[in-house]
């Protein structure tokens, strides 16, 4: 802990106000609910790619993320590593789909394909996956920014989370695409200056890092065997196809992008730039993680304050400090890797430095919080508020309540971030949040735009048999403590590849069997 400069505090704050003005500056132009949901269509397509980095380069990935490579290694950037394999079907197939039809809503169609229930499931399991990824990213950025400032978590999310709400408020979606723009540049830059930092505090450098990775297993992706119950290699390829094809495919804030520019060109433009910018910088997130392993693999004494403050959290609050020793002397490095990467910035950054980080980890949360705002709320004002309790809804009251809604998802979103406090990997808790709640819609959406032939009890029954497989394998652990034998034999990260399939599959199957008994009837 420490209190921090005013030249710090002067940059973080400057930041701030900028994004802020950014917001109020774009509300000029908010006259509509069309441009404030996809800006009328005019953004060009290097800006909306470089939003979508933004918005997938969160604070998860900036804590998270060298977090995972400190105390394992590699192996979750097979995630990243997918994400090319995704694009291309997103690219052949979602992006034509979604500017051919032309709704803002992702799930509008599914109501015409499918009837009103699929349509409510996915905007359901929408908005439940996006309060899960705010509340991670909150309680995320809230975990590093503590060990900067000294402030409590919940403090740090309600500063943050105003700043939020009132530039994504005012100004919609433009507002969020430009303030993207800047912000996925400042935390490029961040993360750059983090590792060498790094690097050039280890004694052999780069030779170095290497050596002591290489002797430890951090460079390594997983096992290849073909083994599902653990998070190989396959598995996490399989996960990360599934959840990069959700996100590029399904997701509204991908959706909302790729009808916000100008061309079909240009959001099929930006959806490689974003793959092209993420890949290679999600792999310097790791190279960081191995980094600080190799630097305080060197410099064991000055990690002991991280394992007492982890211990301590784990135990109850009259544990004696004898107790919290003990505990700590107990921790693998997986246990506290979350909070090595803020323990560095404090100890050894320089004044000035710390602002920029600390404005780079903001950057990194606020981009995609504040599309998830914005693409929560306007799902939510088409698909429920719209479709359910006024269809004769007018523009004026309309464009009200997006303002409204925008704001109540972003305090909801910070409300989901304090339940997470005591968390032990932000990273691991959002990958189950979220393999749980988009296992069903992306099988939904395939059957939809696949299987023509399809129709509402196919999909009705394929759904329902998705949701009580993914209800087994997400509560495996609780049903095994009475009934054993019907534990999951899968690892969780496989309930988004299994649920979607099942879906999927069991639609196809059924819809070719009724095809061949009306045949033979006929």
């Amino acid at each position: 802990m420490k209190n921090l400069p005013l030249l710090d505090i002067a940059i973080i704050v400057i930041y701030l106000v900028a994004m802020v003005g950014v917001g109020i500056y774009f509300s000029r132009k908010n006259k509509s609910s069309e441009q404030y949901t996809k800006a009328s269509g005019a953004i060009p397509g290097w800006a909306i790619g470089l939003s979508l980095y933004a918005t997938f380069l969160s604070s998860n990935t900036f804590i998270g993320v060298p977090g995972k490579a400190f105390g394992s290694n590699w192996n979750s950037f097979v995630f990243s590593l997918s994400m090319p394999f995704a694009a291309i079907v997103a690219y052949k197939l979602f992006i034509p789909f979604y500017r051919s039809v032309q709704e803002v809503s992702a799930y509008s169609h599914l109501e015409k394909r499918f009837g009103l229930w699929a349509r409510t499931y996915a905007v359901v399991c929408f908005i439940l996956t996006q309060l899960a990824r705010m509340g991670s990213i909150f309680f995320g950025i809230a975990l590093s920014l503590q060990a900067l400032t000294g402030y409590d978590m919940q403090s740090i999310m309600l500063v943050v989370g105003i700043c939020i709400v009132i530039y994504t408020v005012l100004g919609g979606i433009e507002a969020v695409i430009w303030t993207e723009v800047i912000q996925a540049i400042l935390l490029t830059f961040g993360a750059l200056l983090i590792l060498f930092t790094i690097i050039g505090k280890v004694p052999g450098g780069v030779s170095e890092i290497v050596q002591i990775g290489q002797d430890n297993g951090k460079f390594s992706l997983g096992s290849f065997s073909l083994d599902f119950t653990s998070a190989t290699f396959w598995v996490i390829l399989l996960y990360g196809f599934f959840i990069n094809l959700n996100n590029f495919g399904i997701d509204q804030n991908y959706v909302q992008r790729y009808h916000a520019a100008a061309t079909p060109q240009a959001a099929a433009k930006s959806l490689w730039i974003c793959v092209l910018m993420y890949v290679p910088i999600s792999l310097l997130f790791f190279v960081i993680g191995s980094c600080l392993f190799a630097y305080y693999h060197l410099h064991p004494e000055l990690i002991e304050g991280v394992k007492l403050k982890a211990a301590a959290e784990g135990l109850p609050l009259r544990s004696t400090a004898a107790q919290i020793k003990l505990a700590a002397q107990n921790l693998k490095p997986s246990d506290y890797g979350d909070k090595v990467m803020p323990m560095f910035m404090v100890k050894e950054i320089p004044t000035g430095l710390v602002g920029l980080i600390i404005s780079a980890i903001m950057s990194a949360a606020m981009s995609t919080i504040s599309s998830g705002m914005n693409a929560t709320a306007t799902v939510f004002c088409i698909d429920i508020y719209k479709r359910y309790f006024n269809p004769n809804l007018g523009e004026k009251q309309f464009l009200k309540m997006l303002y409204i809604a925008t704001a109540i998802f972003g305090i909801a979103g910070m409300g989901v971030g304090i339940m997470l406090i005591g968390t032990k990997s932000v990273l691991d808790i959002w990958w189950e949040l979220s393999g749980i709640f988009s296992g069903g819609m992306l099988g939904l959406f395939l059957l939809g735009i696949l299987s023509k032939q399809s129709k509402n009890l196919e999909a009705m029954i394929a759904t329902t048999i998705g949701i009580v497989i993914i209800l087994w394998m997400s509560l495996s652990d609780k049903i095994a403590a009475t009934y054993p034998h019907l534990k999951s034999p899968f690892d969780s990260n496989m309930i988004i590849v299994i649920g979607t399939l099942s879906i999927f599959l069991t639609g196809v199957i059924i819809t070719r069997i009724r095809g061949k008994k009306l045949e033979s009837s006929i």
